[in-house]
């Protein structure tokens, strides 16, 4: 039992980072951006649950206002600073994201202070599922872990099923082709661009009762969104899903087995992988 408590936890973990790398590899994959900041949008999204739900009294209220507010500075800072960076050089685009990092980590001290808080989970989910006599797991883990699941099917049928999802899999394999046949692409950039941020920042208010909501959350998830692009294919849905279930399993057994090497674990995952297939595990070669 304790081991499927672990595969539980393995799972759950690496969806929530499927939430956070699918807006990167869209951002990444269709408009060739290195946004540095989306880990922040992670850290924004907790600290949103954190205010909200201490203003509503409800982290059923605090959840889509923190989404919504979170599109909105993503669709602004898109139309006001990235839409400037799209034909520059890479490393324009490294500095503005890492001096965006230092904005919202300063801005979050200004507001929230520096201090550890704690975000209550809702009452309707606080227990937990007995197991056996001493081993139990808690529903608001499994409420996660199915929310991350409807939204992966959701970015699925979208992708896949839609007229819009059609536009960015062409932007995505030929951006200049598909401007050519009349997408539009700014507005498609700053959708884009909007709904990853409001990805991120949706999973860092859905963990926040777990993980807290702490300075830098965002900078420690940052690293690991990047492995999970790269391994699963910039620019692919469907393979940031299977990266991040792989990363997500190898850091929760890592820790398992032994804690202190349990970053070695998800980077040799990282190394394995990329020997296979160098393009990563969607893309074609």
């Amino acid at each position: 039992m304790f081991y499927l408590i672990q595969l539980l936890n393995a799972v759950q973990y690496g969806l929530l980072l499927f939430l956070l790398a699918s807006g990167l590899t869209l951002i990444f994959g269709i408009m060739g951006v290195i946004n540095l900041a989306h880990g922040s949008f992670y850290m924004v999204g907790a600290y949103l649950a954190y205010w909200l739900a201490k203003l509503t009294g409800s982290l059923w209220l605090a959840i889509p206002i923190g989404i919504v507010i979170a599109f909105a500075i993503g669709l602004l800072l898109e139309t006001a600073i990235f839409s400037r960076l799209y034909k520059r050089d890479h490393l324009y685009q490294v500095l503005l994201t890492f001096g965006l990092i230092l904005i919202f980590e300063e801005l979050r001290s200004i507001l929230f202070g520096d201090e550890v808080h704690g975000v209550a989970i809702p009452a309707l989910l606080d227990y937990s599922i007995p197991l056996t006599d001493t081993l139990s797991y808690p529903v608001y883990r499994l409420f996660v872990t199915a929310v991350c699941l409807g939204v992966a099917g959701l970015l699925y049928f979208v992708i896949h099923k839609t007229r819009i999802g059609m536009m960015i899999r062409a932007g995505t394999s030929n951006r200049e082709m598909a401007a050519s046949l009349g997408v539009n692409i700014p507005l498609l950039f700053a959708l884009v661009f909007a709904v990853g941020m409001a990805l991120a920042a949706f999973a860092g208010t859905i963990a926040a009762p777990i993980s807290s909501v702490f300075p830098g959350m965002g900078n420690q998830i940052l690293i690991i969104c990047f492995v999970v692009v790269v391994i699963g294919g910039i620019g692919s849905i469907n393979g940031a899903m299977i990266a991040s279930l792989a990363i997500g399993c190898a850091d929760t057994i890592g820790k398992v087995i032994a804690a202190e090497y349990s970053a070695i674990a998800v980077y040799l995952v990282m190394a394995l992988i990329l020997l296979w297939r160098p393009q990563g595990i969607a893309n074609k070669a």
